[in-house]
């Protein structure tokens, strides 16, 4: 018995033919351009001082106009970002779903037309990275910087793959070349990588992140944001995206497009030069040939306050391919938009496995909830704000008492975990030596004086922050620990809280409980800022540049 078929009412030409006109026709100004991807931060350059205008001469003030006039004049964004693409100048073309969302809701207004690009590309993104990508194909621009001597040997060879192909077209379509004459794989002509940044939260449209435990088995294929604390970070790898093969007879060149983990390389030419002479000719692997893409594999864990009573956090597998790869660190709490998809258990797994399949997340968004000192942006009214405290007279005072305010008094502790957080300037001698300049403190007092609540709210409000407990807390757990990775089978480094807290700070609670061997490893934490590693093999030495904060009783 023959099995249905089912045709999806989808018009995939029609939706390929929308996604064109989107990144041809969608304008947005640059204003609005910064604003959304600080977070909807506004932005507003007239809140200056009006002293700032008269101190200014008439050519900068024309100049500060003139630049005001440009971030509120709409231009092609798309259009630009695809002409940098083809300059290679960006490598990463992420599209903002709340573009598509606004300019479909336009579209319908003039025309009547409803396609549902959002919802389709959110219910089966996988598919759609694929459809949008030919959009990008047929909308990019030419190139408008020449071929330069300082260009490696990958982009010539792009260059004439995109020329054989155009070639190929133009004889195809003179009747010269019958339609399915070879061409090059798309795959293999992309110098870029697809991404799609989740829609934000409306009125029509709710866009919570999600725990760990709540991802089920309705949301495969969908695009999901998964909020969760990255727990272990793999080494970045290549993986082949397209293998390119040469054939030892005929001379031509194979290209298998490889979609999956593992894939059965090609051993026999399939060109039709070696169908006609019959001849067996094996065929060689070609790495200059095929397209490699960054690789990291990350772990993420469910959040404490996320955990049911009486249940173990969760943890889910994120997969990062291109440009979504380093932006994660162990110990981060991020919020990672991307693909649910399903993957079947290879090698000795998948006998004991049977039915089941693994899952994993393919990252597309990842939004960091921590920023570093360095990433954060300072707005004109922040910095008014920073000059009226300057000028009180009263800012240390000020900043000791907004440390944990839910806690009365205490404000010579305050000043001291003030101190903490700000630090001091590390120096470096002219013979190498350094001098640190972290403040190391330790909290003695008796139980409930808060002593865990300052130590919780200092690691909340530092930018990189680990809290963990005397107790629970081993000397490898601190330092680091050598575990063999799942993905490569190699035994590798895992940092501990100390490495996790590098340029930040580490908050150790019950610091008497510790076993004083497990304390001894923190000292050279504590005066050098590094820890040395010489176990299985590997002799290394890691920073660990951290302030420790301490709570002890007495």
């Amino acid at each position: 018995m023959a099995l249905r078929q089912f045709k999806a009412p989808v018009q995939y030409e029609a939706q390929l033919a929308a996604f064109e006109s989107f990144l041809k026709d969608f304008k947005a100004t640059p204003e609005q351009t910064i604003t959304h991807a600080l977070g909807n931060v506004t932005i507003n350059e007239d809140d200056f001082d009006e002293d700032d205008d008269v101190m200014e001469d008439d050519e900068v003030a024309e100049e500060r106009r003139r630049r005001q006039k440009e971030a509120r004049t709409p231009q092609p964004k798309y259009q630009i970002i695809l002409q940098e693409l083809a300059d290679r100048k960006i490598n990463e073309v992420m599209l903002d779903l709340d573009d598509l969302h606004g300019w479909e809701k336009s579209l319908e207004a003039d025309t009547g037309e409803r396609l549902k690009l959002v919802e389709s590309v959110e219910l089966n993104t996988k598919h759609y990275v694929e459809i949008f990508s030919r959009a990008i194909d047929s909308q990019m621009p030419a190139p408008t910087n020449k071929e330069s001597f300082k260009e490696d040997v990958l982009d010539v060879v792009m260059r004439r793959r995109e020329e054989h192909n155009q070639a190929m077209d133009v004889a195809v379509t003179n009747g010269d070349l019958p339609a399915a004459a070879e061409r090059f794989p798309a795959e293999l002509t992309r110098r870029y990588t697809l991404a799609f940044k989740p829609r934000t939260q409306t009125v029509d449209h709710e866009s919570k992140a999600m725990a760990v435990r709540d991802v089920r088995g309705e949301h495969l294929g969908h695009l999901i944001t998964v909020r969760a604390i990255a727990t272990r970070v793999s080494d970045v790898k290549p993986v082949v995206s397209v293998s390119a093969y040469y054939c030892e007879g005929c001379g031509s060149e194979i290209f298998q497009p490889v979609t999956d983990k593992q894939h059965t390389p090609l051993t026999m030419c399939p060109s039709e030069t070696c169908k006609k002479n019959q001849s067996r000719s094996q065929l060689q692997p070609s790495s200059r040939a095929s397209k490699f893409l960054p690789f990291q594999e990350v772990k993420v864990q469910e959040m404490a306050e996320q955990v049911p009573i009486g249940q173990i956090p969760r943890t889910l597998t994120v997969l990062c391919y291109g440009s979504s790869v380093r932006k994660v660190n162990p110990g981060d709490v991020v919020d990672i938009s991307g693909i649910f998809m399903p993957t079947p258990y290879t090698g000795f797994k998948a006998m004991k496995a049977g039915l089941l399949t693994d899952t994993y997340l393919e990252a597309h968004y990842i939004l960091q909830h921590k920023k570093a000192y360095s990433e954060m942006i300072i707005d004109p009214a922040l910095v008014r704000r920073i000059e009226q405290y300057r000028q009180s007279g009263q800012v240390y005072e000020l900043l000791a008492k907004s440390i944990a305010p839910e806690i009365y008094g205490h404000v010579d502790v305050k000043k001291a975990l003030l101190l903490l957080l700000i630090g001091g300037v590390t120096k470096e001698v002219k013979d190498g030596m350094k001098i640190r300049g972290d403040i190391n403190v330790c909290l003695m007092g008796d139980p409930g004086v808060a002593k865990s609540q300052l130590l919780k709210y200092i690691s909340k409000v530092a930018p990189r922050g680990v809290y963990t407990s005397g107790r629970g807390s081993s000397g490898v757990g601190l330092t680091a620990a050598v575990i063999r990775d799942p993905v490569t089978d190699e035994m590798v480094l895992e940092g501990g809280a100390l490495v996790l807290a590098d340029n930040g700070i580490c908050c150790i609670d019950e610091f008497d409980k510790m076993d004083d061997n497990d304390r001894t490893a923190i000292h050279e934490v504590m005066e050098q800022q590094t820890i040395s590693i010489s176990k299985a093999g590997i002799s290394t030495t890691l920073n660990a540049r951290t302030s420790i904060l301490a709570a002890a009783n007495p």
